[in-house]
């Protein structure tokens, strides 16, 4: 009997299945919220042990629980409306950023059947809710009626833009391998993928440079350092946040901190084997498949606060260059590369 029939059992169909989609929802929800406040803190302890300072030590042992400090001084605090900004659209920017950061949560696999909903263009459904997020900061750029965030708000637009087509000619090259558009059959897909015994897309040297290109757009997609200009403190002070304050700052703060969990998601999940160990040795699965997928975004969150500690910030032209001049043509030749060698090997054309 599965989770879904259990409460259907009791509850009849449509109530039963809608306490079931709640508590899943709530399951997913509620420790993403409590891993951002975590992932936070782990951010700012690896940026102080890159410069050889302490980071939070004072809150909590360890400082544990400065996340929570802060989130309880946020919540504490008075919004802030400026005049001349657009009420409605102003509250409004956050919220969205905020759910669509959620919304994508639904379709990612955290082990063998342990996901919300198995959909079939599980991939697809990913891309178009993560885009929507450009819109909270086009928006709050807009309705905050002030030059910095308006600044910030287009360069989000061309900037996510411009990786997102990156990232779509990379997840294809992974779709054609494996031959699906949902994300259990793609992690299934690369179980023995190289010599029979790793587990994983990016093992294979052939898409490994796409693995690379993906880690790279999700820092642009997700405006991480070094792709940050839509919040460069010294230009635009701070940004399409620039005006807002208290709980509506906190949903900003919280909606990139799960992107960036998801992106970290998705990098293990495209190309290093989502819930699989690294390789494909029968005592390594006594180890739960959840544990090798946390593990694997703990790796990429690593790598993404590395990367922000130590590389400096692009100018925004080679940010564009970069996207436009690099990945795009490099991307595309990938897709040809891929579906050619998929076309003599697989196909026998």
């Amino acid at each position: 009997m599965t989770f879904t029939q259990w409460f259907q059992s009791w509850g009849g169909e449509a109530f039963g299945w809608f306490l079931a989609t709640t508590v899943l929802i709530l399951m997913i929800a509620l420790p993403l919220m409590l891993a951002v406040a975590m992932i936070i803190y782990a951010d700012r302890k690896i940026w102080a042990a890159m410069a050889l300072r302490r980071g939070p030590n004072v809150v909590g042992p360890l400082g544990l629980l400065q996340s929570f400090a802060d989130g309880l001084k946020v919540m504490l605090q008075e919004t802030i409306i400026p005049s001349a900004a657009n009420r409605g659209l102003f509250l409004l920017a956050p919220i969205i950023t905020f759910t669509v950061a959620l919304i994508v949560w639904a379709v990612i696999p955290f082990g063998p059947g342990m996901v919300l909903a198995d959909i079939n263009v599980g991939l697809l459904y990913l891309l178009a809710a993560s885009s929507l997020g450009v819109y909270g900061v086009i928006i709050s750029g807009w309705a905050s009626n002030s030059k910095y965030p308006f600044y910030s708000a287009l360069r989000a637009a061309a900037q996510m833009v411009s990786y997102e087509v990156s990232i779509g000619f990379v997840l294809i090259s992974v779709v054609l391998w494996a031959d699906s558009f949902n994300l259990s059959k793609i992690v299934l897909e690369q179980q023995g993928h190289v010599l029979g015994f790793f587990n994983g897309f990016g093992f294979n040297p052939l898409l490994f440079p796409m693995a690379v290109v993906f880690l790279i757009s999700a820092l642009a997609e997700t405006a991480r350092a070094p792709f940050d200009l839509t919040e460069a403190e010294s230009e635009l002070v701070a940004g399409y946040q620039t005006e807002y304050s208290s709980m509506s700052f906190a949903l900003f703060w919280l909606g990139e901190y799960a992107n960036v969990i998801l992106m970290c998601g998705l990098n293990a999940i495209l190309f290093w084997g989502g819930w699989l160990p690294p390789v494909d040795w029968a005592p390594l699965y006594a180890v739960p498949g959840i544990i090798w997928f946390f593990s694997k975004i703990l790796i990429f969150f690593f790598i993404f606060s590395w990367i922000k500690a130590t590389v400096p910030r692009f100018r925004y032209d080679q940010l564009m260059r970069l996207g436009w001049k690099v990945f795009l043509p490099l991307s595309l030749i990938w897709v040809f590369l891929v579906s050619g060698y998929l076309m003599l090997t697989r196909y026998g054309a």
